[in-house]
């Protein structure tokens, strides 16, 4: 017998041994020459059930010859390999038939969710419908560039006090005073440069304007190389022809103001009597500044004056007025007429008028 064999019987052996045990109780057989086997009529096929079940084959080795009066138990021709059935994991079993206890049941299983994948370009129907219409941008109007405003007359009275503080009633004018105050008069003239008379002004304003910004500058003419003696002695004898004053950017001189602006435009001849150029025989400058209320008044009563005034015109027996009456005859018309408008004493007709000398000298106090 081969040494691998024997312990493979002995294996068998006691499985076959152990599972006759659990099955059924032993039968006991006495094999004698010429008897019968006695046996349970039940366990044969008992066995028999349970032994198909399990199907177990058991190789024995080679015997030696059985004497003659037992019976031959021949080997297995070859092994083959079973496999044993093992119950169910959650399975009782039982003596006579397996119970199976119901598994329980299974969680419910949540599908899986399909993969990402990327998002496919819809293709479009073969009728699209129709686009909706884009929201119009919202039209902000467009507004016009607001329009500067225009200038307003000016504030004169700054102007008016230094009137106040540095000239007489009679017309002198302490230019020492007005340049220690010269800053004062500076920060006037900067009023008057940022705008010149406009349209909706009135005439008035308007000529009040020029009027004042033609003494002011004088006297700062007069200041810029105080002491003097004469404006004469300025500018080559003739500073009115200098372009130096510059209002709302543009270049003026003192004959400018004069004669392309205030006589042309406002063919008042009055304002003779009201403008001043520094000068002793100049009508006196007024200790006020003009204005668009007071305008009218002080043209008026500046003329009426200086006509009445001896000091510069001679009007009883051998007559001899101004000037100012030769220089600007054209804005006075018929002189004695114009005369006789304001004389206390009228000349008569067919009298001859004659005119002073001009004195130049510094109308200073």
């Amino acid at each position: 017998m081969s040494y691998l064999r024997a312990p493979l019987l002995l294996f068998a052996l006691l499985l076959l041994a152990a599972c006759n045990n659990d099955q059924s109780p032993a039968v006991t057989a006495s094999v004698q020459e010429g008897s019968s086997v006695d046996a349970s009529p039940e366990a044969p096929a008992a066995e028999t059930s349970e032994r198909k079940e399990l199907d177990i084959v058991v190789e024995t080795p080679d015997a030696p010859a059985a004497p003659p009066e037992q019976e031959v138990i021949k080997p297995a021709t070859a092994p083959v390999a079973q496999t044993i059935q093992k119950p169910a994991k959650d399975a009782t079993v039982t003596r006579d038939k397996p119970v199976v206890e119901p598994a329980p049941t299974p969680p419910a299983v949540t599908p899986a969710q399909p993969a990402a994948t990327a998002p496919s370009t819809p293709t479009a129907p073969a009728t699209a419908p129709p686009a909706e219409p884009a929201e119009a941008p919202a039209i902000v109007p467009i507004e016009a560039p607001t329009a500067a405003a225009k200038p307003i007359a000016p504030d004169h009275s700054s102007w008016n006090s230094l009137l106040q503080k540095y000239v007489t009633s009679s017309g002198k004018v302490n230019y020492a005073g007005f340049k220690k105050d010269e800053a004062t008069l500076d920060a006037y003239l900067a009023k008057l440069a940022e705008s010149i008379p406009q349209s909706d002004w009135g005439r008035k304003a308007s000529l009040a304007y020029w009027i004042n910004a033609y003494n002011a500058f004088t006297v700062k003419r007069i200041l810029k190389d105080y002491p003097v003696n004469s404006i004469t002695d300025l500018d080559g004898g003739d500073p009115w022809k200098v372009k130096w004053i510059t209002l709302d950017g543009k270049s003026y001189s003192l004959n400018n103001i004069e004669h392309d602006i205030i006589r042309p435009r406002f063919q008042e001849p009055r304002i003779h009597f009201a403008v001043n150029c520094a000068a002793t025989s100049c009508p006196p400058i007024p200790n006020q500044a003009f204005t668009a209320g007071n305008l009218n008044a002080m043209l008026e009563s500046g003329t009426r004056r200086f006509i009445n005034n001896p000091a510069y015109n001679q009007t009883e027996g051998n007559i001899k007025v101004s000037k100012i009456f030769d220089w600007y005859g054209e804005d006075f018309g018929d002189l004695r007429t114009y005369l006789n408008q304001y004389l206390k004493t009228p000349i008569a007709e067919g009298t001859e008028i004659g005119f002073k000398e001009y004195d130049w000298a510094l109308n200073k106090q």
